[in-house]
């Protein structure tokens, strides 16, 4: 289900979100009708939220960011102008939802190459693996992780990392109730010749 975009702050986060998914969706090389087969959503849905017409459910956003590589927060959290620096006051660092943990974006600088999140779960189920194009490298700061890198299940306790490369399917839970806190980095996508002539449907 989703929502009317309708107060001026509304219209306005719709008209970013849809910026956004736009411009992600073209770096994957997807059209609409390709975003919507991965989403299960469908194809004149999508293409309300891209022209700021309504704002996707927390269910329909998790399903359309897993589509396109990235989390729910990054895609509701506009980025900050681009600068040589970028100071985050924990007092005013986004905060969302990447897939079931509790997430805190730790940059928000628009050019910025990586992003780093603050994650703290608690679910102790797998969700759906999930690959995109990007690297990615996960710290543990506290609790147990277990994470699935390509079928491979590996447990990490406080002070573990991992790193893994592109299009490598991967998922994790905690390993008990205690959950966990861990810092995810994750590289920026960069579109690319191939990716910016995406044929649009009609």
């Amino acid at each position: 289900m989703a929502s009317q975009a309708e107060a001026p702050g509304q219209r306005e986060q719709a008209r970013e979100l849809g910026q956004r998914l736009r411009s992600l969706r073209r770096m994957r090389g997807m059209t609409l009708v390709q975003l919507a087969e991965v989403a299960g959503l469908s194809h004149s849905f999508l293409s309300q939220i891209e022209r700021g017409q309504a704002m996707p459910s927390i269910g329909s956003l998790g399903r359309i960011a897993h589509a396109v590589g990235t989390s729910q927060i990054e895609l509701l959290t506009p980025p900050s102008a681009p600068t040589r620096s970028n100071v985050v006051p924990t007092s005013a660092a986004p905060r969302g939802t990447y897939g079931d943990e509790a997430a805190r974006l730790l940059v928000t600088h628009a050019g910025a190459r990586f992003r780093p999140l603050s994650l703290t779960g608690f679910s102790q189920e797998f969700g759906e693996p999930f690959s995109h194009a990007e690297h990615e490298f996960l710290h543990v700061i506290s609790g147990r992780v277990e994470i699935e890198i390509d079928g491979e299940s590996t447990v990490l306790d406080e002070g573990d990392s991992v790193y893994y490369g592109s299009d490598v399917p991967h998922r994790w839970r905690a390993v008990d109730e205690r959950g966990f806190h861990a810092i995810v980095v994750k590289e920026q996508p960069a579109a690319t010749d191939a990716t910016t002539l995406v044929q649009e449907d009609p």
